[in-house]
């Protein structure tokens, strides 16, 4: 746990070996923290790439009981018409899009920022890339799904039209089935060229993350 106030704490960050050229910016899942995907960015890293691993603020979760852990949004249902938390999830993406922004002023420009995450975070990587003007490298989403996707069309994307998707999916996810991946992927294909996007299923694979899962996408 990060803590038991509505704040979050500043990201854990893995800095580039050399001068920083690159950026990426990656989501941890619902009641996790930053700090453990720091460490498998540390270990994958690469000389020019700064690794950023933000910390979700702390707060009631209606899927979990209303208890409070770290959360980018609140979940309401696990199925793929639940009720969402539009309010929460605009305000989420809002303060990635200003980490983003934060990173341009350090001199990093935004075409050279690759968003990711795991589960809810990467649920709020795709939103996020899908509703900002800052141009960006690239998303990986790993294990998630397109939160309000009904109200998400090819009029709406802004800088992003053309970016590339990496997606990835355990087949026996239990938690976030792997028909969300599905239907994500065919809705991205709708608004976004196709070509981009590439989705990936591992056998066997739960709600979790491996070794080769991590280091399929960096650089």
């Amino acid at each position: 746990m990060c803590g038991n106030n509505m704040s979050a704490p500043l990201p854990a960050i893995v800095p580039a070996a050399r001068k920083a050229t690159a950026a990426v910016i990656f989501l941890h899942g619902l009641g996790d923290t930053g700090h453990g995907w720091a460490e498998a960015m540390a270990g994958i890293r690469t000389p020019h790439v700064k690794y950023i691993c933000p910390h979700a603020p702390v707060m009631p979760v209606s899927l979990n009981m209303n208890m409070a852990m770290p959360s980018w949004f609140d979940i309401i249902g696990l199925s793929p018409d639940a009720e969402e938390d539009e309010t929460g999830i605009k305000k989420a993406a809002e303060s990635i899009k200003a980490l983003i922004d934060q990173e341009v002023k350090n001199g990093i420009p935004s075409h050279r920022i690759v968003l990711g995450g795991f589960s809810q975070g990467g649920a709020l990587s795709l939103y996020t890339a899908l509703t900002t003007h800052q141009k960006l490298a690239g998303v990986v989403a790993l294990s998630c799904w397109l939160p309000l996707r009904n109200s998400l069309s090819k009029s709406v994307i802004g800088s992003n039209k053309e970016i590339a998707i990496l997606q990835c999916h355990g087949e026996a996810d239990p938690l976030v089935p792997l028909i969300f991946g599905c239907l994500t992927v065919e809705k991205l294909k709708t608004m976004l060229n196709p070509n981009n996007i590439t989705f990936k299923t591992y056998a066997r694979m739960p709600h979790s993350a491996s070794a080769m899962f991590v280091t399929t996408f960096f650089f």
